[in-house]
């Protein structure tokens, strides 16, 4: 669902390798890329709503030392502008697909935070060959996932909320109209307050072995987050009854403590080395007891 405005604040290091715009589906779809790509599968990372590369860029630097990062911003957010179609998930996984063919990428690893994290279901969902692990952060795959109170504050909403935001900046760079941003902001509330609906059959389906994170004073409720690392493959009977893990995990959830949905965006110093391990499928040490 929503990254906040203020979540949207842009770090000045690193700076990508590479960026630029790529017509993708109907759009001009910015991205940006650190390290070289085709020399390994890349992380994809799918920012939050009313949020861009820029916000991520933290992000890009811890994982871009052993990995080549690729940012994306989805149709309206930072540098790509909108264009006149509706919103939706599925939309989104689409255009990131076909971003990553576009980049000559046949197999990316995704990571994505909040609406991110819900295309990055999408994308393991339409476009299995694409994905090889998949990171969900701070996302949910039902409308009953989120607290109802997040429901509340997204529709109650505009363009007055984000006037003079990183937000509205990014979006008047390269779209100079101010009606033009009011009507994608409520595009934007449109899909957040529906948001998606994935059947557990379909969530089942999903191969890519899964990491599910969230705080646990996120808008996420954290039963809807062991729900989904339990579809994802979660859970593992033999480790419960022996106390130690005899194969690495099909899926892997994180709770931080004390953390809230903006807050999960700072603790990169904690999640990041984590997740590395998690795509590198390093298992987790087995103490010597006794």
């Amino acid at each position: 669902m929503t990254g906040a405005a203020t979540a949207a604040t842009t770090t000045t290091t690193p700076s990508p390798t590479s960026s630029g715009h790529l017509p993708v589906d109907g759009l001009d779809l910015y991205h940006e890329v650190y390290g070289e790509l085709g020399t390994s599968p890349p992380l994809l990372l799918l920012p939050g709503a009313f949020m861009a590369a820029g916000s991520m860029r933290a992000w890009a630097a811890g994982f871009a030392e052993h990995r080549t990062v690729v940012v994306a911003d989805m149709q309206g957010q930072g540098g790509t502008p909108d264009v006149p179609r509706a919103l939706s998930y599925e939309q989104f996984a689409d255009d990131a697909a076909a971003l990553l063919r576009g980049l000559g990428v046949d197999r990316a690893d995704v990571m994505g935070y909040s609406q991110g994290g819900g295309v990055a279901l999408q994308l393991a969902l339409r476009h299995p060959d694409l994905v090889g692990k998949l990171v969900v952060m701070a996302a949910t795959f039902r409308r009953d996932g989120w607290y109802p109170s997040v429901h509340s504050a997204i529709t109650g909403m505009d363009a007055t909320t984000l006037a003079g935001s990183p937000v509205e900046t990014a979006f008047l760079e390269h779209t100079p109209d101010p009606v033009a941003f009011a009507a994608w902001v409520e595009k934007v509330k449109v899909l957040n307050a529906e948001d998606q609906e994935i059947p557990d059959d379909r969530m089942r389906a999903i191969t890519a072995r899964s990491m599910v994170i969230v705080g646990d004073a996120d808008g996420v409720r954290p039963e809807h987050a062991v729900e989904m690392f339990r579809l994802l493959g979660g859970g593992d009977e033999r480790a419960a009854a022996t106390g130690m893990l005899q194969e690495v995990p099909r899926a892997r959830l994180v709770v931080l403590p004390a953390t809230s949905h903006i807050g999960l965006v700072g603790e990169t110093a904690t999640l990041v080395p984590a997740i590395t391990a998690f795509l590198d499928d390093v298992a987790p040490a087995t103490p010597d007891l006794f």
